[in-house]
Protein backbone atom coordinates (compact mmCIF):
# COMPACT_ATOMS: atom_id res chain seq x y z
CA UNK A 1 0.00 0.00 0.00
CA UNK A 2 1.73 3.38 -0.77
CA UNK A 3 1.42 6.24 1.98
CA UNK A 4 1.70 8.60 -0.41
CA UNK A 5 -1.22 7.62 -2.29
CA UNK A 6 -3.49 6.85 0.62
CA UNK A 7 -2.63 10.70 2.31
CA UNK A 8 -3.34 12.03 -1.06
CA UNK A 9 -6.90 10.22 -0.95
CA UNK A 10 -7.28 10.60 2.33
CA UNK A 11 -6.76 14.58 2.02
CA UNK A 12 -8.60 15.16 -1.09
CA UNK A 13 -11.51 13.47 0.55
CA UNK A 14 -12.30 15.13 4.23
CA UNK A 15 -10.40 18.65 4.05
CA UNK A 16 -6.69 20.10 4.07
CA UNK A 17 -6.75 20.89 8.03
CA UNK A 18 -6.27 18.65 10.59
CA UNK A 19 -9.29 16.47 10.75
CA UNK A 20 -11.58 16.76 14.02
CA UNK A 21 -11.78 13.55 15.91
CA UNK A 22 -14.12 12.25 17.96
CA UNK A 23 -12.38 11.35 21.39
CA UNK A 24 -15.37 9.44 23.18
CA UNK A 25 -14.59 6.37 20.76
CA UNK A 26 -10.89 6.82 21.56
CA UNK A 27 -10.86 2.94 23.27
CA UNK A 28 -12.98 1.73 20.22
CA UNK A 29 -10.23 3.18 18.12
CA UNK A 30 -7.50 1.47 20.03
CA UNK A 31 -9.21 -1.50 20.65
CA UNK A 32 -9.52 -2.09 17.08
CA UNK A 33 -6.24 -1.40 15.87
CA UNK A 34 -4.78 -3.79 18.32
CA UNK A 35 -7.33 -6.41 16.78
CA UNK A 36 -5.94 -5.73 13.12
CA UNK A 37 -2.41 -4.87 14.05
CA UNK A 38 -2.94 -1.77 12.77
CA UNK A 39 0.42 1.04 13.09
CA UNK A 40 0.80 4.25 11.81
CA UNK A 41 3.26 6.95 11.91
CA UNK A 42 2.67 9.95 13.57
CA UNK A 43 1.69 12.38 10.69
CA UNK A 44 -0.55 9.41 9.18
CA UNK A 45 -2.45 8.61 12.12
CA UNK A 46 -5.08 11.47 12.04
CA UNK A 47 -6.15 10.93 8.74
CA UNK A 48 -6.60 7.21 9.12
CA UNK A 49 -8.81 7.95 12.44
CA UNK A 50 -10.84 10.04 10.36
CA UNK A 51 -11.83 7.59 8.05
CA UNK A 52 -11.99 4.81 10.22
CA UNK A 53 -14.86 7.22 12.17
CA UNK A 54 -16.82 8.11 8.77
CA UNK A 55 -16.58 4.62 8.38
CA UNK A 56 -18.31 4.06 12.00
CA UNK A 57 -20.84 6.34 11.02
CA UNK A 58 -21.75 4.64 8.20
CA UNK A 59 -22.09 1.26 9.41
CA UNK A 60 -24.06 2.15 12.37
CA UNK A 61 -26.39 3.98 10.22
CA UNK A 62 -26.78 0.87 8.28
CA UNK A 63 -27.52 -1.04 11.24
CA UNK A 64 -30.23 1.45 12.60
CA UNK A 65 -32.16 0.66 9.02
CA UNK A 66 -31.95 -2.92 9.24
CA UNK A 67 -33.35 -2.73 12.82
CA UNK A 68 -36.50 -0.22 10.97
CA UNK A 69 -37.20 -3.26 8.28
CA UNK A 70 -35.40 -1.30 5.01
CA UNK A 71 -32.37 -3.64 4.87
CA UNK A 72 -31.98 -7.22 4.50
CA UNK A 73 -28.11 -7.62 5.84
CA UNK A 74 -25.64 -5.97 8.64
CA UNK A 75 -22.71 -4.63 8.23
CA UNK A 76 -19.82 -4.10 10.94
CA UNK A 77 -16.41 -2.92 11.51
CA UNK A 78 -13.17 -4.83 9.73
CA UNK A 79 -9.71 -4.49 8.79
CA UNK A 80 -10.58 -2.44 6.33
CA UNK A 81 -11.63 0.02 8.98
CA UNK A 82 -9.30 2.71 7.81
CA UNK A 83 -9.27 2.84 4.05
CA UNK A 84 -11.41 5.01 1.57
CA UNK A 85 -13.78 3.67 -0.59
CA UNK A 86 -11.48 4.45 -3.67
CA UNK A 87 -8.50 2.81 -2.17
CA UNK A 88 -10.31 -0.24 -1.56
CA UNK A 89 -11.52 -0.24 -4.77
CA UNK A 90 -7.50 0.40 -6.18
CA UNK A 91 -6.28 -2.30 -3.65
CA UNK A 92 -8.80 -5.21 -3.30
CA UNK A 93 -10.46 -5.66 -6.34
CA UNK A 94 -8.83 -7.11 -9.19
CA UNK A 95 -10.84 -8.33 -11.93
CA UNK A 96 -10.13 -7.04 -15.21
CA UNK A 97 -12.38 -7.60 -18.01
CA UNK A 98 -10.16 -7.96 -20.65
CA UNK A 99 -9.39 -9.34 -24.37
CA UNK A 100 -8.84 -12.81 -23.73
CA UNK A 101 -9.07 -16.78 -25.53
CA UNK A 102 -13.09 -17.83 -25.25
CA UNK A 103 -13.46 -20.97 -23.60
CA UNK A 104 -15.79 -23.31 -24.28
CA UNK A 105 -19.69 -22.56 -24.43
CA UNK A 106 -21.76 -24.18 -21.44
CA UNK A 107 -24.25 -26.71 -22.63
CA UNK A 108 -26.95 -26.95 -20.48
CA UNK A 109 -28.13 -30.18 -18.98
CA UNK A 110 -31.22 -31.47 -19.83
CA UNK A 111 -31.57 -31.92 -15.35
CA UNK A 112 -35.46 -33.52 -14.80
CA UNK A 113 -35.15 -31.03 -11.78
CA UNK A 114 -32.91 -28.44 -10.92
CA UNK A 115 -32.06 -28.83 -6.72
CA UNK A 116 -33.63 -25.81 -5.02
CA UNK A 117 -30.64 -25.69 -3.22
CA UNK A 118 -26.95 -26.49 -3.33
CA UNK A 119 -24.30 -26.66 -1.03
CA UNK A 120 -20.59 -28.05 -2.27
CA UNK A 121 -19.34 -26.82 1.37
CA UNK A 122 -21.29 -29.99 2.15
CA UNK A 123 -19.50 -32.21 -0.41
CA UNK A 124 -16.14 -31.31 0.89
CA UNK A 125 -15.44 -30.10 -2.63
CA UNK A 126 -14.91 -26.46 -1.09
CA UNK A 127 -11.10 -24.96 0.28
CA UNK A 128 -10.95 -22.80 3.68
CA UNK A 129 -11.35 -19.47 2.83
CA UNK A 130 -8.16 -17.91 2.27
CA UNK A 131 -7.24 -14.00 2.40
CA UNK A 132 -5.21 -12.36 -1.14
CA UNK A 133 -4.11 -9.11 1.77
CA UNK A 134 -3.23 -6.05 0.41
CA UNK A 135 -3.21 -7.37 -3.36
CA UNK A 136 -5.60 -7.47 -6.35
CA UNK A 137 -5.17 -10.81 -6.59
CA UNK A 138 -9.05 -11.87 -6.17
CA UNK A 139 -8.72 -13.82 -10.02
CA UNK A 140 -6.34 -16.06 -8.76
CA UNK A 141 -8.18 -16.80 -5.70
CA UNK A 142 -11.56 -17.51 -7.81
CA UNK A 143 -9.34 -19.77 -10.49
CA UNK A 144 -8.17 -21.98 -7.74
CA UNK A 145 -11.35 -22.46 -6.30
CA UNK A 146 -13.28 -23.31 -9.06
CA UNK A 147 -10.06 -25.95 -9.80
CA UNK A 148 -9.66 -26.94 -6.49
CA UNK A 149 -13.71 -28.09 -7.02
CA UNK A 150 -13.38 -29.50 -10.21
CA UNK A 151 -10.26 -31.49 -9.24
CA UNK A 152 -12.13 -32.62 -6.04
CA UNK A 153 -15.30 -34.07 -8.09
CA UNK A 154 -12.57 -35.76 -10.21
CA UNK A 155 -9.74 -37.74 -7.98
CA UNK A 156 -11.98 -37.41 -4.77
CA UNK A 157 -8.92 -35.40 -2.87
CA UNK A 158 -8.98 -31.99 -1.92
CA UNK A 159 -5.73 -30.26 -2.38
CA UNK A 160 -5.41 -26.62 -2.04
CA UNK A 161 -3.84 -25.10 -4.76
CA UNK A 162 -1.77 -22.36 -5.44
CA UNK A 163 -2.55 -18.79 -5.85
CA UNK A 164 0.96 -17.11 -5.93
CA UNK A 165 1.65 -20.01 -8.77
CA UNK A 166 -0.82 -17.87 -11.01
CA UNK A 167 0.24 -14.38 -9.80
CA UNK A 168 3.82 -15.20 -10.64
CA UNK A 169 3.67 -17.01 -13.73
CA UNK A 170 0.25 -16.26 -15.65
CA UNK A 171 1.59 -12.47 -17.24
CA UNK A 172 1.95 -14.26 -20.55
CA UNK A 173 -1.84 -15.26 -20.63
CA UNK A 174 -2.60 -11.60 -19.44
CA UNK A 175 -2.80 -11.28 -15.94
CA UNK A 176 -0.56 -8.98 -13.92
CA UNK A 177 -0.39 -10.19 -10.79
CA UNK A 178 -1.60 -8.12 -7.70
CA UNK A 179 -2.64 -5.41 -10.65
CA UNK A 180 -5.43 -7.60 -11.53
CA UNK A 181 -5.92 -10.18 -13.84
CA UNK A 182 -8.81 -12.43 -15.51
CA UNK A 183 -10.38 -16.54 -14.31
CA UNK A 184 -10.32 -17.73 -17.42
CA UNK A 185 -6.75 -16.38 -17.88
CA UNK A 186 -5.29 -18.41 -15.06
CA UNK A 187 -7.10 -21.18 -16.88
CA UNK A 188 -5.18 -20.80 -19.83
CA UNK A 189 -1.81 -20.55 -17.99
CA UNK A 190 -2.62 -23.89 -16.30
CA UNK A 191 -3.65 -25.64 -19.29
CA UNK A 192 -0.43 -24.48 -21.47
CA UNK A 193 1.85 -24.87 -18.77
CA UNK A 194 0.44 -28.49 -17.77
CA UNK A 195 0.38 -27.95 -14.09
CA UNK A 196 -0.48 -25.64 -10.99
CA UNK A 197 1.70 -26.31 -7.73
CA UNK A 198 0.22 -27.34 -3.92
CA UNK A 199 -0.65 -24.12 -1.65
CA UNK A 200 2.01 -26.03 0.39
CA UNK A 201 4.84 -26.09 -1.83
CA UNK A 202 4.37 -22.27 -3.59
CA UNK A 203 2.83 -20.64 -0.74
CA UNK A 204 1.34 -17.25 -0.89
CA UNK A 205 3.32 -14.26 -0.09
CA UNK A 206 0.30 -11.56 -0.31
CA UNK A 207 2.56 -8.42 -0.89
CA UNK A 208 2.90 -6.20 -3.76
CA UNK A 209 6.57 -6.20 -3.52
CA UNK A 210 6.68 -9.75 -3.52
CA UNK A 211 9.69 -11.34 -6.27
CA UNK A 212 7.41 -12.21 -8.75
CA UNK A 213 9.83 -14.57 -10.61
CA UNK A 214 7.83 -17.72 -11.58
CA UNK A 215 9.33 -20.48 -9.04
CA UNK A 216 6.72 -23.34 -10.50
CA UNK A 217 7.82 -26.82 -10.27
CA UNK A 218 6.02 -29.53 -11.89
CA UNK A 219 7.55 -32.57 -9.29
CA UNK A 220 4.57 -30.66 -6.88
CA UNK A 221 1.80 -30.06 -9.33
CA UNK A 222 -1.52 -31.22 -8.33
CA UNK A 223 -3.85 -29.56 -10.73
CA UNK A 224 -4.23 -29.57 -14.84
CA UNK A 225 -6.77 -28.71 -17.05
CA UNK A 226 -7.66 -28.55 -20.87
CA UNK A 227 -9.28 -25.42 -21.33
CA UNK A 228 -12.02 -23.77 -19.69
CA UNK A 229 -15.96 -23.47 -20.19
CA UNK A 230 -17.91 -19.76 -19.93
CA UNK A 231 -21.20 -19.29 -19.00
CA UNK A 232 -23.01 -15.89 -20.91
CA UNK A 233 -26.76 -16.43 -20.60
CA UNK A 234 -28.15 -15.63 -17.23
CA UNK A 235 -29.13 -16.32 -13.47
CA UNK A 236 -30.94 -19.87 -14.47
CA UNK A 237 -28.20 -21.05 -16.47
CA UNK A 238 -25.70 -20.19 -13.37
CA UNK A 239 -27.62 -22.25 -11.30
CA UNK A 240 -27.69 -24.97 -13.40
CA UNK A 241 -23.93 -24.79 -13.95
CA UNK A 242 -23.35 -24.73 -10.01
CA UNK A 243 -26.32 -27.30 -9.75
CA UNK A 244 -24.25 -29.55 -11.68
CA UNK A 245 -20.68 -28.54 -12.37
CA UNK A 246 -19.69 -27.69 -9.08
CA UNK A 247 -18.05 -24.41 -7.71
CA UNK A 248 -18.09 -21.28 -10.16
CA UNK A 249 -15.59 -18.86 -10.81
CA UNK A 250 -17.63 -15.03 -11.01
CA UNK A 251 -17.18 -11.68 -11.21
CA UNK A 252 -19.57 -9.11 -9.76
CA UNK A 253 -19.52 -5.40 -8.61
CA UNK A 254 -17.37 -5.62 -4.98
CA UNK A 255 -16.94 -1.46 -4.82
CA UNK A 256 -19.38 -0.04 -1.82
CA UNK A 257 -19.22 0.53 1.34
CA UNK A 258 -21.74 -1.98 2.03
CA UNK A 259 -19.64 -4.78 0.38
CA UNK A 260 -16.80 -3.63 2.06
CA UNK A 261 -18.39 -3.93 5.43
CA UNK A 262 -20.90 -6.84 4.86
CA UNK A 263 -21.52 -9.02 8.22
CA UNK A 264 -24.33 -11.07 7.75
CA UNK A 265 -27.81 -11.62 5.48
CA UNK A 266 -28.81 -11.22 2.30
CA UNK A 267 -26.99 -8.66 -0.15
CA UNK A 268 -28.76 -6.41 -1.74
CA UNK A 269 -27.79 -2.94 -2.46
CA UNK A 270 -29.66 -0.58 -5.28
CA UNK A 271 -26.40 1.44 -6.34
CA UNK A 272 -24.60 -1.85 -7.33
CA UNK A 273 -23.89 -1.96 -10.35
CA UNK A 274 -24.50 -5.19 -12.83
CA UNK A 275 -22.09 -4.14 -15.58
CA UNK A 276 -18.87 -2.26 -13.46
CA UNK A 277 -17.72 -5.69 -12.28
CA UNK A 278 -14.31 -5.61 -10.63
CA UNK A 279 -14.24 -8.53 -8.31
CA UNK A 280 -13.29 -12.28 -9.04
CA UNK A 281 -15.28 -14.67 -6.59
CA UNK A 282 -16.25 -18.54 -6.38
CA UNK A 283 -19.69 -19.10 -6.29
CA UNK A 284 -20.64 -22.65 -4.09
CA UNK A 285 -23.88 -22.82 -3.94
CA UNK A 286 -27.44 -21.36 -4.14
CA UNK A 287 -30.44 -21.62 -1.72
CA UNK A 288 -33.04 -19.06 -0.02
CA UNK A 289 -34.18 -18.45 3.66
CA UNK A 290 -37.63 -19.46 5.09
CA UNK A 291 -40.12 -19.97 2.16
CA UNK A 292 -38.96 -19.80 -1.21
CA UNK A 293 -39.76 -16.76 -2.20
CA UNK A 294 -38.39 -14.04 -4.86
CA UNK A 295 -36.91 -11.98 -2.16
CA UNK A 296 -35.04 -14.43 -0.13
CA UNK A 297 -33.19 -16.38 -2.50
CA UNK A 298 -29.14 -16.23 -2.59
CA UNK A 299 -25.83 -17.59 -3.68
CA UNK A 300 -23.31 -18.75 -1.55
CA UNK A 301 -20.58 -17.07 -2.69
CA UNK A 302 -16.97 -17.36 -1.33
CA UNK A 303 -14.35 -14.36 -0.71
CA UNK A 304 -10.64 -14.35 -0.43
CA UNK A 305 -10.24 -11.40 2.33
CA UNK A 306 -10.16 -13.88 5.32
CA UNK A 307 -12.67 -15.05 7.68
CA UNK A 308 -13.25 -12.20 9.56
CA UNK A 309 -15.07 -10.64 6.76
CA UNK A 310 -18.86 -11.21 6.39
CA UNK A 311 -20.16 -14.86 6.65
CA UNK A 312 -16.68 -16.45 8.05
CA UNK A 313 -15.65 -14.99 4.49
CA UNK A 314 -18.76 -15.74 2.67
CA UNK A 315 -21.35 -13.89 1.33
CA UNK A 316 -24.93 -14.47 0.57
CA UNK A 317 -25.89 -12.34 -2.68
CA UNK A 318 -29.19 -11.64 -3.65
CA UNK A 319 -30.33 -14.18 -6.27
CA UNK A 320 -32.24 -14.00 -9.29
CA UNK A 321 -33.33 -9.84 -8.93
CA UNK A 322 -32.44 -8.66 -12.06
CA UNK A 323 -28.94 -10.86 -12.16
CA UNK A 324 -27.63 -8.36 -8.97
CA UNK A 325 -24.45 -7.01 -8.66
CA UNK A 326 -23.87 -8.95 -12.55
CA UNK A 327 -23.15 -11.90 -10.92
CA UNK A 328 -23.77 -13.70 -14.03
CA UNK A 329 -23.70 -10.69 -16.59
CA UNK A 330 -22.41 -11.27 -19.75
CA UNK A 331 -18.86 -9.47 -18.34
CA UNK A 332 -19.42 -11.33 -15.53
CA UNK A 333 -17.45 -14.19 -17.85
CA UNK A 334 -18.60 -17.01 -15.33
CA UNK A 335 -16.44 -20.03 -15.91
CA UNK A 336 -14.94 -23.20 -14.69
CA UNK A 337 -11.96 -25.49 -15.62
CA UNK A 338 -12.24 -28.30 -17.61
CA UNK A 339 -10.12 -31.58 -15.89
Amino acid sequence: MNPSLLLTALCLGIASAAPTLDHSVDAQWNQWKAAHGKLYNESEEGWRRAVWEKNMKVIELHNWEYSQGRRNFTMAMNAFGDMTSEEFRQVMNGFQNQKHKKGEMFQEPALAEIPPSVDWRKEGCVTPVKDQGVCGSCWAFSATGALEGQMFRKTGKLVSLSEQNLVDCSRAQGNKGCRGGLMDNAFQYVKDNKGLDTEESYPYSGTVKHDDTCKYKPEFSAANDTGFVDIHKNERSLMKAVASVGPISVALDASLESFQFYEKGIYYDPDCSSEDLNHGVLVVGYGFEGVEMDNNKYWIVKNSWGTKWGMDGYIKMAKDLDNHCGIASLASMASYPIV
